[in-house]
Order: structure tokens, then sequence, then C-alpha cells
């Protein structure tokens, strides 16, 4: 067999790498062709027999061992990325070497950029998808950086990595979520009219919430939410099945009579797709978010929170970590979820963008790991992609166009993913219109680090 080493200094310098991408086929996700992962995927791999029985989740785009993304490196001869065999990260098809964008990069650090190197070494600090959810994900949290080492440590095989997972969800259609503890009053008010709760916690804890005042400081605060929702989520199985069973019916006996609020109606959804769960009560005590296509949602470490129903655009920090306690048939972790969390009460920020230029929303979380922006680009427009100081990731969820950088160029549809150097200008061009997002690291960080850096110069 003849074995040609791939040129990948000269891929670098293309300025532009196209990428083959995962997907995830969980159950909560949608079927066939409603779903936008399916689309993405098939355009994207070039597979393009789409199960309609199938349910596709999630479509990855990063660096993550869970579900890595691919350089395609387009070569004349059989190729044989990475040494001498597939077992290090490479393979060929159609004429293209497939070699993992992890071990690329690691061929390629110079790609990162000098800021990113320094911070997190030679992989790609985020992690970037598409979800397409028609049934309720677990309730979940995800761990701190030093939690999550911990966890990674005493249980491998669940914990699959060491890092934090930060994220934010850009909405693409209308897209619901439950996130973070109400506040106050409203935990008060439940109590009140929920009496299933009462009944599972007990009326001492009860009734230390509703005598609970802001006067008691935020430290009290949190002791008297984490002491009740430890006590309702610790239940045994039995009897929250029995306290379930009461609720429903008693929510649909109140439905003949007068209209059910909508988080009475969003528990009797949760209860068809998860008869006799304990989140189903359990979501009586978070905030129910309900975002519109261009709107986003972040979540830091510890936060609580459960995507219910549409889709997004979703970027986090490179892990795949998940503590889970409910509405889930996977391994659920009650006693970890409920000591790790910030039970911080009250509604979540909602970000709608910050215009970059006419075409363009850049979304900016808290985070340093990473940003989105969401581009849609009308008939016969351009728009020029200044140069980061790190490394970018572009997805085409729908149009046609051509991309460009100084040295090279790529034709762009549905499904096109691609990865840019740092400090790479990028032209997007359209002539029937273009719908596309970018991943790159917050543009924060490096502004920080040049503040910090004149900082210390100055003191010297």
């Amino acid at each position: 067999m003849a074995k040609i080493e791939l040129n990948t200094m000269g891929v670098e310098d293309s300025g532009i790498v196209k990428l083959r991408c995962s997907v995830k086929n969980y159950d909560w996700g949608k079927l066939g062709k409603e779903s936008t992962v399916a689309r993405l995927y098939a355009r994207n791999s070039g597979e393009e027999q789409i199960e309609d029985d199938h349910a596709y989740a999630e479509f990855w785009m990063g660096t993550h061992e869970s579900g890595p993304s691919y350089a395609i490196l387009v070569e004349a001869d059989e190729v044989v990325p990475n040494g001498d065999s597939e077992e290090e990260g490479g393979s060929k098809r159609n004429g293209c070497g497939l070699v993992s964008l992890k071990d690329w990069i690691g061929k390629n650090p110079s790609v990162l950029g000098d800021k990113v190197l320094r911070k997190w070494g030679a992989n790609l600090p985020f992690l970037f998808k598409v979800l397409s959810v028609a049934k309720v994900l677990s309730i979940q949290a995800h761990p701190d950086k030093n939690l999550a080492e911990v966890l990674h440590k005493q249980q491998p095989g669940v914990y699959k990595d060491d890092n934090h997972k930060p994220e934010m969800a850009l909405a693409l259609t209308e897209f619901e979520a439950l996130c973070g503890f109400i506040s106050l009053e409203e935990l008060k008010s439940v109590l009140d009219n929920v009496p299933e709760i009462v009944e599972v916690v007990g009326s001492a804890y009860a009734e230390e919430i509703l005598q609970a005042s802001e006067q008691d400081g935020e430290k009290r605060l949190k002791e008297i939410l984490q002491s009740l929702f430890t006590g309702l989520m610790s239940v045994s199985n039995a009897v929250i099945s029995e306290v379930i069973s009461k609720l429903t019916s008693r929510l649909n006996l109140k439905r003949e009579v007068w209209e059910l609020t909508e988080k009475e109606e969003l528990v009797l959804r949760l209860e068809k797709q998860y008869p006799g769960d304990i989140g189903v009560i359990a979501a009586f005590l978070f905030n129910h978010v309900k975002l519109k296509s261009g709107e986003a949602l972040y979540l830091g470490a510890n936060e609580p929170h459960a995507y219910i129903a549409g889709e997004c655009v979703e970027c986090m920090a490179t892990s795949d970590n998940v503590v889970r306690a409910g509405l889930t048939p996977k391994n659920r972790d009650v006693q970890t979820l409920c000591s790790m969390l910030t039970y911080k009460q009250g509604f979540p920020k909602i970000l709608s963008g910050v215009p970059s230029n006419p075409y363009t929303m850049k979304y900016i979380p808290p985070f340093d790991e990473f940003e989105v922006d969401r581009c849609i680009l009308p008939q016969e427009t351009s728009i020029i992609v200044p140069p980061s100081p790190g490394p970018s990731i572009f997805m085409v969820i729908s149009g046609n166009g051509k991309m460009s950088t100084e040295s090279s160029e790529e034709l762009i549809t549905e499904g096109t993913v691609l990865f840019t150097p740092a400090n790479t200008e990028v032209n997007i061009a359209t002539i029937s219109g273009l719908h596309l997002y970018r991943a790159g690291v917050n543009s924060s960080f490096f502004y920080e680090t040049v503040i910090s850096l004149s900082i210390q110069q100055h003191e010297k």
C-alpha cells in the first residue's frame, strides 16, 4: 500500500479546513426529517439517507472524544494521516484523508493562537452543537472545575472528563427550558397551591419556606431551599408515583372547570413523557423559560436546568459531564446534584445579541471559552468577519454561498462546517441567502488579557 504523510502545514496555510462531524441519536431527539440535526448530519457526512424512525438529537462540532470532528484533507493518493495506522486517528474516504480535529490541532497548535494555546494547551476550548429536542432532557447540572476533577477520578466511566461545562443555548426555533429556581415569592405560591409537594416533603420544610423573607439573608434562604429540594428529590419511587397520580388526577379535574396555569399544563406534558418520575413534580420549582428564535440562555456551573422542546445552537466548554436527577432513564446521582447546586433564585438573564454588522448578532456569555455569532445574509450580500486572535468554527444551517480567506475558498451550503485558524480574515458571500453560525473563543478573554498585560508592564 502506498503511504503518503499528510501535508498538514499546507492545510494550515490554506486558512480553511472543512470538517466532518458527529451525530448523537439520543431518544429525546426529533425523528427523521423533522430534525434539523438529521438534515445537517446527512449533508455534512454525505450519508443522504435519513431514517424516519430514528431520533436525531445532537450534531457535535469540536474535539471532544465522545463525538469528535474530523478534518477533511484532500490528497491525490492513498492517505495515512498522523502515522502508519488508522488507530492514530485517521482514515480515508472518497479520496479524502480524515484526521481527527484534535490530532490535527496537536500537530498544528499555532492555529489556536498564542493566547488560547497558553491558556488551554493544544486543544479547542469550546464544543459547538445543534440540538433537536422532541422530548424533555433530564433535570441536570454541570459540575464546576474542582468537582469535575473529583467526579472524573471517582467515576471515569460516568464522568468522562475533568473539565467544567458552562454552556449557552441559542434558539433556532421557539425553545422551551426549565432553568434555575423560581423566586421566593413564587415558591411560596407553589407551596400554597400544590399540596402534593407539601405531602412529600412534610409540613415542617414547607413552613420554613412560607415563613422566610429576604431579610433572612441569602445564605439562610439557600439552606432552606436546599433542604426542601433535597427532601423532594430523595423520596422513594413508590411514594412519588402515588403522589404524582394524585397530582395528575387533581389537575385533570381542575381543567374541566378552570383554565390551568402554564406551569400546570407543562407538568401534565412532562408526566406523559415520564410517568411517575420525581422530575414531574420538581418542575414546579424551576423557571419555565420560553426563548424566541434569536434569543439565548446561558448556564453557569452547578445551575439546574432541563431542555423541554425546540431546536437550538449550543456552545459550551469542551466537556460532556452531566449530573442527572430526574426525567431520565440514564444514571442518576441525586446526592451529588442536590449538594452541588448554587440554589440561586430568580429568572435567568436572556441574551438578544449585540449587532456586529447589519446581518450579524454576537452573543457573549460570561465565560472565557466561547461566544457565538448568528449571521443571516439576504440575497446578493457579503460580509467580512474580522480576524480573531483565536480559532473559529462556522456552521451553515441553510442557504448557499462562498467563504474565502486570502489564500483559500470554499463553497458552502446546509451542513457545511468549517474551521478557521486564529488571525484569519474571512469573507462570506451569497447569491440566494445564508443562515450560519460561528463559535469562537470569547472576545472579552482577549481584551482582558491585553488589559492585564498592560497593567503588569506598567507596574514594572
